[in-house]
């Protein structure tokens, strides 16, 4: 629970004192103090209205009431009353590299690309990303140690799945092919030297087109990837398979169960593993959510930064496509009703929920950061979700999912991520776009630059 300071002499001394402390030789970094807005901490306790939050050295020092915080004499004051701060957002489900505007392919899977889509997320004030499965050879581990700004790049490098039986498209060819329990492991050994984030598993046979990844098999990767501290996460549809990757001692899914409806079993194996987590990819299957073109297709957070042809590419995904045979539409429908159902069933249940949108995979799209705000949306709007469930959700919990101890939140210690809003999410979910700037790692992210560099690219 952050603790709200209501006295200047409790207003994290230690905290404070560590933070201002300079480096060696250098001079210290100037306190700033943001003052006047409402503060969503991302705890799930009520607002703070009129709240004020010290930021130096890129973390929040402390946080109380305007007036109530001892502010050392030179800080820098900076208004925002009529605003709400919230921490930035987490995506713990993404697929980074193989997206340019609307072409898919694997010839653009360069660090620049992965730079460059970063900055994307960053601009929608994204804090951290999760690569799940699709990372290819060293170059997903050389970025994330230079990107050393921004948003934070996690990755699990290549996932694992029966060959060929992994992520479709351009994606395919970037995981580990198992088909015995020696290989599996060496995989893994081969995996941890570069000490990915997370491990990602496929098991799922596409409705038939491929062969599911074997319970020896899954079993002996989770084994290996836990010898090395490794948490593995499952790619799924099936309950039946959720069940026995609990028992084979699964840390969490990258989605959510979508063929049938939570049973009382289920809920039983959850309760005696807490710490498991689900990641909701509701834009992933947005498509077969809605039934008719939905509002936000016209909302300016996000026209100025797309070009014509991702614009159009979106708006016709919500027409209807005569190429789709109609049992094959009402079952993905249906699959995502049960998504949502379940969803909610989960929230209730105190099941940990964490936020991902599949972005940059099949049915992600090529809309970073955007979409992280929209699965917001289709938490609340479709799933149930009251909006300050929706952004526990897609902070604090998907920071604890990742092991991001310094994001998620904002309190004393933490990296100073935030987003400075025009309006407040908790009246209408859709207000997290209304976005006034972006802070991360207590650094002002350039929107503005940002957006005229995309405007000008080709």
């Amino acid at each position: 629970m952050i603790r709200v300071f209501r006295s200047p002499w409790c207003a994290g001394l230690m905290v404070l004192m560590t933070v201002l402390m300079p480096a060696s030789g250098s001079a210290p970094d100037p306190v700033v103090v943001f003052e006047g807005a409402r503060l969503i901490t991302g705890e799930g306790s009520a607002p703070i209205e009129n709240a004020a939050f010290l930021v130096a050295r890129g973390r929040i020092a402390a946080v109380g009431r305007q007036g109530a915080l001892a502010v050392p004499s030179g800080a820098v004051h900076v208004d925002l009353s009529g605003k709400t701060v919230m921490p930035a957002l987490m995506d713990d489900h993404v697929h980074m590299g193989y997206r340019s505007g609307e072409s898919f392919s694997a010839d653009h899977y360069t660090a620049q690309n992965l730079l460059d889509t970063l900055d994307r997320f960053a601009y929608f004030g994204v804090a951290a990303i999760l690569e799940t499965g699709t990372g290819r050879g060293d170059l997903p581990y050389a970025v994330r140690a230079q990107a050393q700004s921004g948003t934070r790049y996690y990755t699990t490098g290549s996932g694992f799945a029966m060959p060929a039986a992994g992520p479709g498209g351009p994606m395919q060819d970037s995981i580990y092919g198992v088909t015995t329990d020696a290989e599996a492991r060496r995989y893994v050994r081969e995996l941890a030297r570069h000490h990915p984030d997370m491990v990602k598993i496929w098991v799922d046979d596409r409705e038939g087109r491929v062969e599911k990844l074997r319970p020896d098999l899954y079993r002996a990767i989770i084994d290996e990837a836990h010898r090395y501290h490794l948490k593995v996460m499952a790619h799924i549809v099936n309950l039946d398979d959720v069940k026995d990757l609990l028992r084979a001692g699964v840390d969490g899914f990258a989605h959510m169960v979508r063929d049938q409806a939570v049973d009382a079993e289920l809920l039983a194996l959850l309760r005696e593993r807490p710490q498991v987590f689900f990641l909701e990819t509701l834009w992933g299957e947005r498509r077969d959510i809605y039934t008719a073109p939905p509002a936000w297709l016209n909302d300016p957070a996000w026209r100025d930064i797309y070009t014509a042809g991702d614009r159009i590419a979106l708006a016709r995904q919500f027409e209807p496509d005569p190429a789709v045979n109609p049992q094959t539409r009402a079952r993905a429908r249906a699959m995502a009703k049960m998504s949502l159902q379940n969803t909610a069933t989960l929230q209730k249940a105190g099941v940990r929920l964490g936020l991902g949108t599949d972005t940059g995979g099949m049915n992600g799209g090529q809309f970073f950061g955007l979409a992280t705000h929209m699965e917001l949306e289709l938490l609340v709007r479709e799933a149930g979700l009251t909006p300050m469930q929706a952004i526990v959700i897609g902070t604090r919990n998907s920071a604890e999912i990742l092991g991001a101890r310094a994001l998620g939140t904002v309190a004393p210690g933490k990296s100073a991520d935030f987003i400075v809003l025009d309006a407040n999410p908790l009246e209408d979910i859709a207000n997290t776009r209304r976005i006034d700037r972006v802070y991360l790692r207590g650094k002002e992210i350039p929107r503005e630059a940002w957006k005229a560099r995309w405007a000008n690219q080709p």
